[in-house]
């Protein structure tokens, strides 16, 4: 199905902190794109947030960048892009001017706040960069890290001025006094840490907290400092001594975020447990709890009137609060979790991601809109997958449920319960009529789509299975596992099969080629193997991704192959040749899910940066064109006689049609309506025993019947004949 998304990237252009992108609105998500994407879906992750000086404008740090928000409107009004992986932390100067971020790919950068532009990349962490803050004069940037260390930065040069040592341990969160004369640390190792800007003098440690100390802020007259833990409470101390004056009990879970009001009147903590607390900064007492997040809340930031209070939350909400009588003021939505899955339906008319935040999200192919936002499970849905006629879904989730739900209406069908640890993966026969699961309770299951019966339970794998796929006949089903093999299994018995054994890690994903003679694995060794199915050798080696393969797919017409990596990069290969082809980069997070459109020119990827991205890959698809049937014809020895699934499929206006002949047969090919009524005969003719799967063996149909007028829109059968044998498989054709 061709794309009618067109996308003009120019240069941005802020006025006033507006943000003015050629050709496209003003709240549209396709602000800096990366080169080579023509949409995004979502809006990535929410992380740090923090009110601009003046109050006009909300910083969200995300997955994908910096979003900054109309705080009148709640409009998003530009899109700062560049880390190449997730934002942890962002900062205001002072003066308003300019914005800070620190990434976990290691670098603070520096941003005109007015213009949006770029001004400089700043270097020298070892590892992530957790925080960042501007001292209260907005010459200095601090930041803390994952490397243990904290650093101080011109923010005008970048040159480093200082490093503080002596704590041994990670940083999460640092802080200046209102003077600028000290600086204060949070750290893994349960302490807080306080220095001299000026001489780099050790003042202070702070012991008292029973775990990880993720935040510290100073209240505005500088006496006290408060930090929040792990251990679920709230501690403050005396910033000149170092005596802890108080502990706050009250939250469930980790504290991960602390900050005191502009008027020094409360301090707000933000908790895993999903609440907001308030306190009275001088005596300790707890004032009110604001509640409304159904998930951790990150991160929160107080209007420079104190009057309201935002907080950013794992549920991907921003939230508004009015600290005075803690009512829910507003909502900032659009952000998503980490994507787990992403799919195309068969029609090619949707795009469904699963997340992380336990949501299935529906997005038109065409708009890159956002259709539905399906609710139900109860924890992260790690898999996606339509079934061949594009009516129905299945998601699976970590809370070890299947859910099967009505495509159009996206009304929930029926939950399947059995497994007792993750759903890692879910495929559906060829014929849509059985559901098979991989779970990481080691077992694969069976299931009757139409009814939800478990049918039976395949078992011989030592580790939790990753990935499970039907071959295009239906009658073998290939398994992927962490115990470093690949099973094959007859799917009416349950027998085992066969099993592949090369990779040296973990297995996460396995795939079948369209034409059936050939399966695709990724590991976390980095390499993608390719397998015989029929005899199980090992046929080709990919090599390139760093820090994992996690997954694989196949092109609908079998010669491209793509991989996304936990490197964040999507690479493009030939099935043919292992000839590698294309490394597309642009995620800022592991690449968890890749996905071909069913015409073969869109490439859907999902990334633990929360967002969907979509890429171009006609052109790249075309350089992996070989004589794939001579190849496959000289290995010789067909077993035997099948009708293999047509490429591509939905088809707008033609298709090919591949099959296999054991013997000599004479072959036709029916093509018939939804009602039985022939469309059109295909006379082939007397062939050859071999395999006819590429364009120029192939049977070829132009999408018209017997008159020559192009049929309409609809499901179709294709039935071959190959003297005593007959076989029927489904089509579409969508216009």
């Amino acid at each position: 199905m061709k794309k009618t998304i067109v996308l003009t990237i120019g240069s941005l252009i802020f006025v006033a902190g507006i943000c003015l992108t050629r050709g496209i609105a003003q709240d549209s998500p396709q602000w800096g794109l990366p080169n080579g994407a023509i949409a995004r879906l979502g809006k990535g992750n929410i992380g740090k947030i923090q009110y601009s000086p003046d109050g006009t404008h909300l910083a969200a740090a995300s997955g994908i960048g910096i979003w900054i928000y109309d705080t009148a409107t709640l409009k998003e009004v530009g899109l700062l892009a560049g880390h190449t992986d997730w934002v942890a932390s962002v900062a205001f100067s002072p003066d308003g001017r300019t914005i800070a971020s620190g990434s976990a790919d290691s670098t603070i950068r520096v941003w005109d706040a007015i213009t949006g532009q770029h001004l400089r990349t700043i270097a020298g962490h070892r590892s992530r960069v957790y925080s960042v803050a501007f001292n209260p004069n907005g010459r200095t940037v601090a930041s803390g890290g994952q490397d243990a260390s904290v650093r101080l930065w011109d923010a005008d040069t970048g040159e480093q001025l200082r490093s503080f040592t002596g704590h041994r341990s990670k940083v999460y969160s640092v802080a200046f006094s209102p003077d600028g004369r000290t600086i204060a640390a949070g750290c893994e190792n349960a302490t807080v840490h306080l220095w001299n800007t000026d001489t780099g003098q050790h003042l202070q440690t702070l012991k008292g907290h029973q775990s990880w100390v993720f935040s510290v802020a100073f209240s505005p007259d500088g006496r006290t400092v408060a930090s929040g833990s792990w251990d679920d409470t709230v501690c403050v101390w005396n910033a000149n001594t170092g005596k802890r004056l108080r502990t706050l009990k009250g939250h469930s879970e980790w504290v991960w975020s602390v900050l005191y009001s502009p008027d020094g009147h409360t301090l707000a903590s933000a908790s895993g447990d999903g609440t907001i607390r308030l306190w009275n900064a001088v005596t300790g007492n707890h004032l009110r709890t604001l509640i409304g997040h159904t998930l951790k809340v990150d991160s929160i930031s107080f209007s420079p009137d104190s009057g309201t209070l935002a907080s950013g939350s794992r549920d991907n909400t921003i939230r508004l609060w009015d600290t005075k009588t803690g009512q829910h003021v507003q909502t900032i939505t659009g952000h998503t979790g980490a994507v787990l899955s992403v799919v195309f339906d068969p029609r090619g008319l949707f795009i469904a991601s699963g997340g992380e935040d336990d949501t299935i999200r529906l997005w038109d192919t065409n708009s890159g809109q956002r259709l539905k936002t399906l609710s139900g499970h109860t924890g992260g849905v790690l898999c996606v997958v339509f079934g061949p006629d594009g009516l129905i879904f299945a998601t699976g989730d970590v809370n070890n449920t299947i859910r099967l739900w009505n495509s159009d209406t996206g009304k929930l069908l029926r939950t399947l319960n059995g497994h007792t640890d993750w759903v890692r993966h879910i495929s559906f026969s060829p014929d849509g009529k059985t559901l098979a699961s991989a779970g990481e309770d080691d077992t694969i299951r069976l299931w009757n789509a139409d009814t939800g019966k478990h049918l039976r339970t395949l078992a011989g794998h030592r580790s939790w299975v990753s990935s499970v796929a039907f071959n295009p006949d239906g009658d073998v089903i290939v398994s992927g596992s962490w115990d470093e093999t690949i099973r094959l299994w007859n799917p009416d018995s349950g027998k085992h099969l066969r099993t592949l054994s090369g990779h040296t890690g973990q297995i996460y994903d396995v795939s079948v080629s369209p034409h059936g003679d050939t399966i695709a694995s990724a590991s976390w060794d980095n390499t993608i193997r390719l397998w015989d199915i029929n005899t199980g050798e090992h046929l080709q080696t990919f090599h390139g991704h760093l820090f994992g393969v996690l997954n694989v797919a196949f092109s609908p017409d079998g010669r491209t192959i793509a991989s996304g990596g936990g490197d964040h990069t999507v690479r493009l290969w030939s099935a043919d040749t292992g000839e590698h082809l294309r490394t597309i980069t642009g995620h800022t997070g592991p690449v968890e899910s890749v996905a071909f459109s069913p015409d073969g020119r869109t490439l859907a990827s999902g990334s633990r940066d929360g967002a969907v991205l979509l890429w171009d890959v006609s052109s790249f698809v075309q350089l992996a064109v070989r004589p794939l049937e001579r190849r496959v014809t000289t290995l010789g020895n067909i077993k035997r006689t099948a009708l293999l699934q047509n490429y591509p499929n939905p088809f707008n206006p033609e298709t090919w049609i591949p099959y296999q002949l054991a013997n000599d047969a004479t072959v036709t090919l029916n093509i018939y309506d939804q009602s039985g009524h022939i469309v059109r005969t295909l006379d082939i003719g007397h062939q050859k025993s071999g395999v006819y799967r590429g364009k120029a063996s192939a049977a070829y149909w132009d999408g018209r019947n017997q008159n020559g007028e192009p049929v309409t829109s609809g499901v179709y059968y294709y039935q071959l004949r190959a003297d005593d044998y007959t076989a029927l498989r489904q089509m579409v054709i969508v216009k």
